[in-house]
């Protein structure tokens, strides 16, 4: 039986504000020892990520996770490249969907699940323009003076 102490949850607040997200997907990450242990410590971010194919698979480029600190000469490099592990069916529908214009896969999300593996959370997005995110900003506001108001009632 595993317990459940702690969830570890990062999120990409930018991605939400710049990106429309389309679809979203669980991928697996292809992490070393060091690197899992540093993001169970909660110490990793997702800011300025992004990802890409090269040759047929899926990388995730510039994500930060810091150096464990019990860590000898065994610990990581913090920002590496590391890989996604998606199935080929999802990987087809994502490599087709990257070629069109104005479409790009952004990291949402980097939690630990159940089992104690580490999973992110990808989106197919495409990128909002200026109008679009002040549009987003006027809803967010609305709804938080929405629910200021049902709590003072």
């Amino acid at each position: 039986m595993i317990k459940k102490t702690t969830i570890i949850s990062i999120k990409n607040k930018r991605a939400l504000f710049d990106y429309a997200f389309l679809e979203r997907y669980t991928a697996g990450i292809q992490l070393f020892g060091t690197e899992i242990k540093s993001i169970r410590a909660g110490k990793a971010g997702l800011s300025d990520t992004y990802c890409i194919f090269i040759g047929g698979e899926l990388w995730v480029k510039n994500m930060y996770i810091a150096e464990y600190v019990l860590g000898t000469f065994y610990n990581h490099e913090v920002r590496r490249d590391r890989k996604l592990l998606l199935n080929k069916k999802e990987l087809r529908k994502l490599a087709r969907a990257v070629k069109e214009t104005g479409l790009t896969i952004v990291p949402v999300e980097l939690y630990v699940d159940e089992r104690g593996f580490a999973k992110v959370e990808i989106a197919l997005a495409k990128g909002k323009k200026q109008y679009d995110k002040r549009q987003s900003l006027k809803e967010k506001d609305a709804k938080r003076e929405m629910d200021y108001k049902m709590k003072a009632q």
